[in-house]
């Protein structure tokens, strides 16, 4: 954390606004890790930041905030300030292969996050000079007042690397929190950021490179919820929160579905019903669970406690969706599977076969009917897990002329 303290001091003294460090915590203290730093006041949860009242002023210029911050962020020098010594320094083709392997870790085989690996890989950024990377610059860890960006917050996984990154983090789809219609943290657009970034930097910046990064954002994502779900599985954290993000895998998969293979999704999933005699149904058993937590248990219940009644409500629609959905949606995945590979396995041999394939190459990324049943499969799970996702929304929304 000495180092978290030591960047964001480097950075207020560049002129990025954030609190001022005082003192950061010393062995010797016997109190562990730490620093102490000046109160700030705003708004850092991101759904807040894009509907509030109060901040409709500081929205409007936000996304330019963003560009000169990122700017100055990306300025300090790396050699004078000792940051060469204190962080890694990490490529483009590392990172994605790092995301890689970690997924690979998981025993999940997902095609399109593999395929999404390739596509990372076939279209690299040219090399530039590294710079100080924040990581993780995104609506959710800035502070926003009234009058503006009040701090830019998190900088645990700050490194050295492509600077365009953090722009193309503070454009995933998944910090646009109801609002995708803004790119940029569902507040702003991208001309404005950009705007921002060249006024303050003096270099122009290229739309395509920073989309290279926002491909990788939900790359990253998708594979982040599912070590999620790994948590859960293998602990140390139980929650329901966990087990809920890890389906969220399927919401970043359908935003890389948008941004490198779009087009119309046919053969989705629609509602089948059940008309078994059992009084009440299983559908009906969940249903009434899921309506005590939303109408009884989220209303008498505050802070992390509701929360999580929420989630788990939340997580029973999916159960629901799945019960009415799942066993048509993997029928049809199966049938595509066993037309695009020419054999007849089970689906999750199928699914890993596939995955392997795009993984050594001896499945060509663009194989007959392969990104049609990417496309496909992807946004039949993410209607299962999320329909009303704005990612999904669009696949299925697909016009070729717009």
């Amino acid at each position: 954390m000495a180092v978290e303290a030591r960047l964001m001091g480097l950075a207020r003294r560049a002129g990025v606004p954030g609190p001022e460090v005082h003192m950061a915590l010393r062995p010797e203290d016997g109190l562990g890790e730490g620093f102490v730093m000046e109160w700030v006041e705003g708004e850092s949860i991101g759904s807040r930041i894009n509907r509030s009242d109060e901040l409709v002023a500081a929205r409007a210029g936000l996304a330019r905030e963003c560009g000169r911050a990122l700017a100055r962020i990306h300025a300090i020098d790396l050699d004078s300030t000792g940051l060469n010594d204190a962080l890694h320094e990490v490529d483009p083709a590392e990172e994605v292969r790092q995301t890689w392997e970690r997924y690979k870790g998981f025993h999940s085989p997902q095609p399109m996050i593999d395929f999404t690996a390739r596509w990372l890989l076939d279209h690299l950024p040219p090399e530039g000079e590294p710079a100080l990377v924040h990581g993780d610059f995104r609506n959710g860890n800035l502070l926003v007042a009234p009058t503006g960006m009040a701090a830019v917050l998190d900088w645990e996984i700050a490194h050295i690397g492509d600077p365009m990154r953090d722009l193309g983090w503070l454009c995933t789809a998944s910090w646009r929190f109801g609002h995708p219609e803004k790119p940029v943290g569902g507040f702003g657009s991208y001309e404005d950021l950009f705007a921002g970034y060249e006024a303050e930097s003096g270099r122009a910046v290229d739309p395509a490179h920073v989309r290279f990064w926002e491909v990788f954002g939900s790359f990253w994502w998708s594979v982040g919820c599912l070590g999620m779900a790994d948590q859960y599985r293998s602990g140390p954290d139980r929650s329901v929160e966990r087990a809920a993000i890890g389906r969220r895998s399927s919401e970043c998969q359908v935003d890389c579905v948008n941004l490198v293979i779009p087009g119309p999704a046919a053969g989705v999933v629609r509602a089948g019903g059940d008309d078994g005699p059992d009084l009440p149904r299983v559908d009906e058993l969940v249903g009434s669970v899921r309506e005590f937590l939303r109408s009884e248990v989220v209303p008498a219940m505050d802070g992390r406690a509701g929360f999580l009644a929420r989630v788990a409500a939340n997580s029973l629609d999916i159960v629901g969706r799945e019960m009415e959905h799942g066993a048509e949606a993997r029928r049809l995945e199966a049938n595509r599977l066993r037309n695009l590979l020419g054999v007849d396995l089970p689906l999750g041999e199928l699914r890993l076969l596939l995955a392997e394939g795009l993984r050594d190459g001896t499945i060509a990324v663009d194989a007959d009917g392969l990104v049609e049943h990417l496309r496909q499969t992807v946004v039949n799970q993410v209607l299962i897990d999320q329909p009303t996702y704005p990612g999904c929304i669009a696949a299925l929304g697909f016009d070729a002329d717009s």
